[in-house]
């Protein structure tokens, strides 16, 4: 399939990591996952349930062979696409949302030269590259006038992919759409019932309501984020999943310790914004080297706050979900060297170790796409001694 085209200088930087294997991870990154993971939510159901549920209405869906909660669905493709005259052209994310079998709506369209109502088209990404077939909702016209509604119904996407939000068990908070590694950190977590758990950057809240499943609802969850919007969102997520132990809280979590001095938690979770280089499917990323570093700047402030907000004794959980040494195994050296912290074994590991540039890197994990059928992702855990 495409090489996702990416930044030169940010190439390079993935081509000193993955040497021989750049191409075959680039390929990786093109693609979604093999298996589309979903979180069963325990409070409600068990794994087995679900999958008889989906398996009944003749989805493809299995259990994961190590975490108990996770259950998968298959996804199938690339599909052959059909010819079609016209095209339309969408942005990154709605290119990348259609060819799993996402609808393009109005605000995704770049270009629409000479469709109309009706026309069999292909839905192409900026670089040209088709990624479904389908049929306009809306000629140009009407898209110039309304930013609103679905544009082209796809038929045929590049990849076939279940919607998860059309699911009966989605709506009755059954599963949530996550992806593995992102199951993993809240097991790294490891929060126990009855303790103080602080996500310093929660919404819209798929770790959370994992934190609040693996607690069984007995204890307190700070969920933090900067956003209302996503906030809104989260505080949604949480009583779909009959989440009832979080209080939401609008702020910049960067200085939770200083606007909440007397917030004190046993463990707190880091999974700050960051390139997302490991995202999948990735169709193109125009991110440059400078904004990788900007970015691992920012996420060390998140950790500074984590290690006053954490008790002495506490634990701490960092995860992005990108690729860079920049973003992950240097910020671990900033935790050890400039913070006092200390790394842990982590008691669950389905990844990879960290790379060898940091002491203790066999105490990282790391999910590499073309090893691992996974999104790229970094998980560290660390320990407040005194």
């Amino acid at each position: 399939m495409y090489e996702p085209k990416l930044n030169e200088d940010v190439l390079s930087l993935l081509a000193k990591v993955y040497g021989d294997r750049l191409s075959r991870l680039l390929r990786s990154l093109s693609e979604p996952c093999k298996r589309y993971a979903l979180r069963v939510n325990t409070l409600k159901c068990s794994a087995g349930e679900v999958v008889d549920k989906l398996r009944s209405r003749g989805l493809e869906a299995g259990v994961h062979e190590r975490l108990e909660e996770a259950i998968y669905l298959v996804v199938k493709g690339p599909n052959q696409l059909p010819a079609a005259e016209k095209v339309v052209v969408a942005d990154k994310y709605a290119a990348e949302s259609v060819m799993q079998g996402a609808h393009l709506y109005a605000p995704g369209v770049e270009r629409a030269e000479g469709v109309e109502r009706g026309d069999e088209v292909l839905v192409v990404d900026k670089l040209g590259r088709p990624v479904a077939y389908g049929v306009a909702e809306m000629g140009v016209r009407e898209l110039a006038s309304q930013r609103r509604g679905v544009a082209v119904r796809t038929i045929v996407p590049l990849y076939s992919v279940p919607s998860i939000r059309d699911l009966e068990e989605y709506r009755e908070g059954l599963v949530f759409e996550q992806s593995l590694p992102a199951m993993v950190t809240a097991r790294v977590l490891d929060p126990q019932p009855g303790e103080t758990i602080v996500d310093l950057c929660a919404a819209p809240g798929g770790k959370t309501g994992h934190i609040v499943q693996l607690m069984g609802n007995r204890g307190r969850v700070v969920a933090v984020d900067r956003s209302k919007r996503r906030l809104e969102a989260l505080e949604e997520n949480m009583a779909r999943l009959g989440a009832r132990i979080v209080e939401a809280v609008q702020a910049d979590a960067r200085y939770l310790h200083v606007d909440y001095p007397t917030l004190k938690a046993d463990r707190v979770l880091v999974d700050p914004p960051c390139s997302a280089l490991g995202v999948r499917p990735k169709l193109y990323d125009e991110k440059t080297f400078r904004e990788v570093k900007a970015a691992a700047e920012y996420q060390k402030q998140f950790l500074k706050a984590a290690r006053e907000i954490v008790k002495p004794g506490g634990v701490i959980v960092y995860s992005t979900c990108t690729l860079t040494p920049q973003e992950n195994e240097l910020v671990v050296s900033f935790a050890l060297n400039q913070l006092g912290l200390e790394l842990e074994d982590q008691p669950v590991k389905l990844g990879s170790t960290g790379l060898p540039m940091v002491e203790g890197f066999e105490l990282l994990q790391r999910f590499h796409p073309d090893l691992h059928d996974t999104p790229g992702f970094f998980i560290a855990r660390f320990r407040r001694r005194e």
